[in-house]
């Protein structure tokens, strides 16, 4: 009798672990504040292009003939076909190159259409951000409602990961005068959930340039976002961008990354910024030159902030940034890696295959192993001709394995890093 109650146990918290895991590959990016106007292209995928700006109301709308992007739910072709070598051109949207990474390591991408809600604990919109573990908004040009602006806020507040995207001030790109720093604050600032939840604050600013000022390694987030799974990040390009100013009053947590001068720990004349809210994350950017990929709406002139400005730091930003986002802490153990050198996703696993992330400073001998909740080692791969400096991403059978958790091993001959998975 004991043992029976004692297997239904763990049935009920292997349920609850693999639904709060597979909830964490899910990331959405919206479409629904005017991220399309003008020369916008905040879009990761769009198969047509009829969305027009009313003069009057300057809301969007679709309608037939040649405009800007209009993004579907999912993009298209499948992200099943998404390999290691697939080129962001798989996708039209200037988004496209991040997305694309994010599916190659298994994370599911999906877009927040023109005329969708953002809405939260709504279980009647199958787009509610209860559903997803990251949104992405990046430079929205309409402000949020009272209720959108809730949703953000506890949709944070209950372990989601939110990346805002802002740019300069007098950015109105679709003429209905507010720019996205002004629409940010006002979330921060008149939301009815809590004054200031993130201590960030975009300030009104337009400026240019190459900055270096990175913090210092004893930064709490620096590990995960400026030296992260993707590699260290050394400097980043603005484009007519904006800085912030930091509230360590009304959040603690909140730090800057990466400063417009040499005050590293400064509060002030920050570019890039991080926090925790409650069980969440925040990432900030003050510029949306960086994830912008240079290709999308053939209507609109784009530029390759993505891997073609900053010598590919951007991207290493972008991803870490990300990869911190969509890293949980379930209970007292991490399902998904927030290491340094070794992450697997998707996870619980999806084909029964394997999928992880290791960087490597100089090629060495690779071992992964697989050992079961008993210690016991069930499978051991070694990789070596295959590898490279940089990011290498590999993958393991595990179609012989039983459905469980299993432990993943990660050896060489300088570093050794453990991970739990879930084998479905």
């Amino acid at each position: 009798m004991k043992s029976t109650f004692y297997i239904l146990f763990l049935t009920v918290i292997f349920l609850n672990i693999f639904s709060a895991v597979a909830q964490n590959n899910k990331i959405l990016f919206d479409a629904t504040k005017a991220e399309m106007a003008s020369n916008a292209d905040w879009v990761i995928d769009a198969d047509i292009h009829n969305i027009f700006f009313s003069s009057t109301t300057h809301l969007p709308y679709a309608s037939s003939g040649s405009g800007q992007s209009n993004p579907q739910r999912i993009p298209t072709p499948a992200q099943s076909g998404i390999t290691s070598s697939t080129a962001e051109t798989y996708w039209e949207g200037s988004l496209s190159a991040m997305a694309v990474d994010c599916a190659k390591r298994g994370y599911i991408v999906e877009t927040l259409p023109f005329n969708a809600q953002i809405t939260y604990g709504n279980s009647t919109n199958v787009q509610d951000l209860s559903n997803y573990k990251v949104f992405v908004v990046d430079e929205p040009n309409m402000s949020f409602s009272v209720n959108e602006k809730a949703a953000i806020v506890n949709f944070v507040k209950n372990g989601g990961g939110l990346m805002m995207i802002s740019d300069h001030t007098i950015s109105d790109r679709n003429f209905d005068g507010v720019d996205s720093p002004v629409i940010w604050n006002d979330l921060m600032t008149n939301n009815t959930v809590q004054s200031n939840p993130f201590g960030i604050a975009f300030d009104l600013q337009n400026f240019s340039g190459t900055y270096a000022n990175m913090a210092p390694s004893t930064n709490p987030y620096y590990s995960s976002i400026l030296n992260g799974p993707f590699g260290m990040v050394n400097q980043i390009k603005f484009t007519n961008g904006t800085s912030m100013s930091l509230n360590t009053t009304a959040n603690s947590s909140v730090r800057g990354l990466v400063y417009k001068t040499s005050a590293t720990t400064a509060t002030t004349n920050v570019l890039i910024a991080a926090a925790t809210y409650q069980a969440g994350k925040v990432f900030a950017i003050g510029d949306s030159s960086i994830p912008d990929d240079g290709t999308g709406d053939p209507g609109d002139t784009l530029y390759n902030g993505y891997t073609g400005d900053a010598g590919g730091n951007h991207q290493r930003l972008l991803m870490n940034g990300m990869i911190w986002l969509i890293t949980t802490t379930l209970s007292t153990n991490d399902f998904v890696s927030n290491s340094n050198h070794f992450s697997i996703a998707p996870n619980p696993t999806q084909d029964k295959q394997i999928h992880f992330t290791f960087s490597l400073e100089e090629i060495q001998k690779t071992k992964v192993s697989l050992l079961d909740t008993l210690g016991r080692t069930v499978k051991e791969v070694v990789f070596q001709n295959e590898l490279t400096t940089g990011m290498n991403y590999q993958a393991i059978d595990a179609s012989d394995l039983q459905t469980g958790i299993y432990i993943c091993k990660f050896t060489t001959p300088t570093n050794t890093k453990s991970l739990q998975v879930i084998v479905k």
